[in-house]
């Protein structure tokens, strides 16, 4: 079984119970495991899609989350971060001696059981790059295992079970988690501040993501982008073999003679080692160039032909809030994205621009009032590339404080750049303006980390 060569605690786990198993991650997790034969239990608040479709593979679920939601012999419970002290059944796991495990550290052993396992991190661009790789080795029949942070079309979904020789994953930098990740091949997209709620500064995020790097083996390979500005303090003083890509000719991939039809999908020239090979992507956006050259490093590592890769990366129109075009209304086109960060929306913005449209509309959420807090002026500079921006409530996620932010305060700050900017309370509000004020051929994005997608999917709702 999948765990049996490096069991936690050095015992092979039989029986294992989720907290909060209709996760993204979480039930990924479950999936994978209800597929080598485990005896797989969890629990969440309330029965969704996703729980339905664990039942239906075998595992026993309870609803809500309580003490007696865990069987009787159960090995390992497995946690995810936003589980509390208090909560009933991590309470119960403690009192009975059952091994506690967190989500990453857990995903860290599940990862040790493949020849090749592939970790994306980044501040930004994990989903599409890992969406990207995903998508290559599909083509080439590499049967990889597959966890990714969106939904990805070709795999109906968030995870794929595949064979035991690749396993490819997002690894997120937030409370370190991917510190309990050993990837053979590991990738590095970019380190920008971020989470400043959990580290301390931009010090902080470049130490941590040398950590990451570090756990790397001797005969595995970092890919990494050139362009990172700290890029020694990240590189620096590790034993793998380094791989790099970036804008610079000194990087071993890099791009030259761009060129982006109507709807701003680029194709370029790759140039490694001498050679040069056209690419085209059916994905928007130059940002997506960056993530196409370390997505064809990857690809380079692992022998995959260049035909394969180029129909590949052609074919890969992005994952589920990346760029996603959801319909039009009044004529009105409707995109969907899942920027929070100001590099984020700045691509996303810069996409929109070549995108065919009258006036450019933007429907921004933003995520956490520590990030808000921290990034506010950040927020305004590159929203203000709009023509009309409408701020929402922000998404508190985990957060109570709201440290004085508010979407309120985002506009105001907005308005002081000269934009066009309104703010409203509630989704209500927001498409009841909408609906009134967009026109033909204009281009409206909501934008956002949180349940924004809402808005464009209640307006398109009766179309």
């Amino acid at each position: 079984m999948i765990m049996d060569q490096h069991p936690p605690g050095g015992k092979v786990m039989k029986k294992v119970h989720f907290i909060g198993i209709g996760g993204i991650s979480m039930s990924g997790i479950a999936e994978l495991l209800l597929s080598e034969g485990y005896e797989v239990s969890g629990s969440d608040a309330a029965e969704t899609a996703i729980t339905r479709r664990l039942e239906k593979l075998g595992a026993d679920i309870g609803y809500p989350q309580k003490a007696d939601n865990i069987p009787e012999d159960t090995d390992v419970v497995v946690m995810t971060a936003a589980i509390h002290e208090d909560n009933p059944e991590l309470v119960e796991a403690k009192r009975r001696g059952i091994r506690v495990e967190t989500r990453a550290d857990f995903l860290g052993q599940v990862m040790r059981g493949y020849d090749v396992p592939i970790a994306v991190a980044g501040t930004h661009g994990k989903t599409t790059t890992t969406g990207m790789i995903s998508e290559i080795m599909l083509a080439a029949d590499a049967d990889p295992t597959i966890s990714i942070g969106g939904i990805l079309r070709d795999i109906d979904g968030n995870f794929r079970v595949g064979g035991r020789k690749y396993f490819v994953m997002e690894a997120c930098e937030y409370t370190n988690s991917y510190h309990s990740f050993y990837p053979k091949i590991g990738i590095i997209l970019n380190v920008e501040p971020d989470h400043l709620d959990f580290f301390k500064d931009i010090d902080d995020i470049r130490s941590s993501f040398h950590k990451y790097a570090q756990n790397i083996p001797g005969d595995g390979v970092l890919i990494i982008n050139k362009d990172i500005e700290g890029f020694d303090r990240v590189a620096g003083d590790l034993g793998c073999r380094i791989v790099t890509f970036g804008s610079d000719s000194s990087a071993d991939y890099h791009a030259e003679d761009m060129e982006c039809d109507e709807f701003a999908r680029y194709t370029f020239n790759v140039c490694h080692a001498g050679k040069k090979r056209r690419i085209s992507l059916g994905v928007h956006g130059a940002h997506n160039v960056t993530n196409a050259l370390s997505a064809i490093a990857c690809a380079d590592e692992l022998g995959i032909p260049e035909d394969i890769m180029k129909k590949a990366l052609l074919d890969f129109t992005g994952t589920d809030r990346r760029f996603e075009i959801k319909g039009k209304l009044n004529g009105c086109t409707i995109i969907d994205d899942y920027a929070h960060h100001p590099t984020e929306i700045k691509a996303t913005l810069a996409t929109a621009k070549k995108y065919p449209h009258r006036e450019l509309w933007v429907v921004f959420q933003s995520h956490t009032y520590t990030r808000t807090k921290a990034l506010l002026d950040e927020f305004a500079d590159v929203l203000s590339m709009a023509d009309h921006v409408i701020c929402a409530e922000i998404y508190p996620a985990r957060e109570t404080d709201t440290l004085g932010m508010s979407g309120e305060v985002l506009k105001n700050r907005i308005e002081e750049r000269g934009t066009d900017c309104y703010y409203f309370p509630t989704f209500e509000e927001i498409e009841n303006f909408v609906r009134k004020t967009v026109v033909d051929r204009d281009l409206l994005i909501t934008m956002g980390a949180g349940d924004v997608v809402k808005i464009g999917d209640d307006l398109l709702k009766n179309i």
